[in-house]
């Protein structure tokens, strides 16, 4: 598979982390509805390559062994914030958190994608030591 890079202007404005407002509502809705259990909601609001690679039983699975696992969260600093265009997900961004969770700290990583003019949850993932 190739992944061919497309550079562009981009018309969102970036807060001082590099991440668009309507980019970071993304990841703070998610992480609140994570905090509070609405595994449905967070389904339901995510774009379609979130759905394609899981049914909702399995998306609400992993998202409650993750809150099981590594409980609250305590701490989140950026680590990193991509932008780009590509011919597999179009225009997105990439975020890196360091996270620290109470059983545990890791790397938080989301892509979001933006589809039809709205920007929603395409991935999340969570890589901890806490998680095995």
């Amino acid at each position: 598979m190739v992944a061919i890079v497309i550079t562009g202007a981009c018309a969102l404005r970036a807060t001082g982390g590099g991440i668009p407002p309507e980019v970071d509502l993304v990841v703070t809705t998610f992480s609140d509805d994570l905090e509070n259990g609405r595994y449905d909601k967070i389904y339901n609001d995510a774009a379609e390559q979130w759905r394609r690679d899981a049914t909702p039983d399995q998306s609400t699975n992993a998202l409650s062994t993750l809150k099981t696992k590594l409980g609250k969260v305590s701490v989140r600093a950026l680590n990193s914030a991509t932008e780009s265009r590509t011919s597999g997900l179009g225009h997105s961004f990439d975020i890196s958190y360091e996270r620290r969770f109470e059983r545990g700290e890791g790397m938080e990583t989301f892509t979001v994608i933006e589809q039809n003019g709205h920007w929603l949850l395409a991935r999340y993932l969570v890589n901890s030591t806490g998680l095995k």
